[in-house]
């Protein structure tokens, strides 16, 4: 009687059973694709990567790759927005409260050295900077999920250092290229020159945010 009233086990329909590792490893094997692509397009450029060498790099059929991606435009896209764009959206979401605006700009630099130049995301950036003009689409992709959601984000702050009296004049405002300027000649400079005389990012924005706002930290 009581093996009757006992109740049934609750178990997990057998397709979802499977379904799961077999999610997991298409995942899996995803980021090894995108890993293996990243590594072609420093090594090669993304004009003379092939979609053969990616397979061959991440241990997969060349099949393969094109069940997660179309071609391999469709392969640097989706590493700016798994690499770069969860950063921008960061900046984005940025609430600065009473902070003054140096001091959330140096968090930022501080975000940066850490999760890009010292990443292989650092790679990503030098890929636009270097390709970019023979691919006009792939710039104007980076242009759109980074540059411009960036530099809205950064305007956004230099306008409220304008009216706390944080900064003399609209400059920055017009040009929030400015602020970012370091970060990208420290890019290109460890592609072409770090061998012979390695820079130092993090004092060189410091640098640069000592010119626009005086010498005083303010962290």
């Amino acid at each position: 009687m009581a093996d009757a009233q006992k109740k049934p086990a609750i178990s997990m329909p057998s397709e979802l059973a499977q379904a799961q590792p077999r999610a997991r490893k298409s995942a899996a094997r995803r980021e090894a694709i995108l890993a293996a692509a990243l590594d072609e397009f420093s090594a090669q450029g993304f004009a003379a990567t092939r979609m053969d060498d990616v397979a061959r790099r991440a241990g997969v059929g060349k099949g393969t790759i094109y069940l997660h991606f179309q071609d391999k435009e469709a392969l640097f896209q989706d590493l700016v927005r798994t690499m770069l764009v969860p950063l921008v959206a960061g900046l984005e979401m940025a609430r600065p409260g009473d902070r003054p605006v140096r001091e959330l700009i140096e968090s930022f630099i501080e975000l940066f050295v850490r999760e890009v130049y010292n990443t292989r995301r650092r790679n990503v950036l030098r890929l636009v900077l270097t390709e970019g003009q023979r691919f006009p689409t792939l710039a104007e992709f980076y242009y759109r999920e980074v540059v411009e959601r960036a530099m809205a984000a950064m305007r956004a702050l230099i306008q409220r250092a304008v009216a706390r009296g944080e900064l003399k004049d609209d400059t920055l405002v017009k040009f929030p290229q400015l602020i970012v300027a370091p970060g990208i000649v420290a890019v290109m400079w460890s592609g072409l020159f770090d061998r012979f005389a390695p820079i130092d990012v993090t004092a060189l924005m410091h640098a640069h945010l000592d010119l626009i706002f005086g010498k005083e930290r303010a962290s």
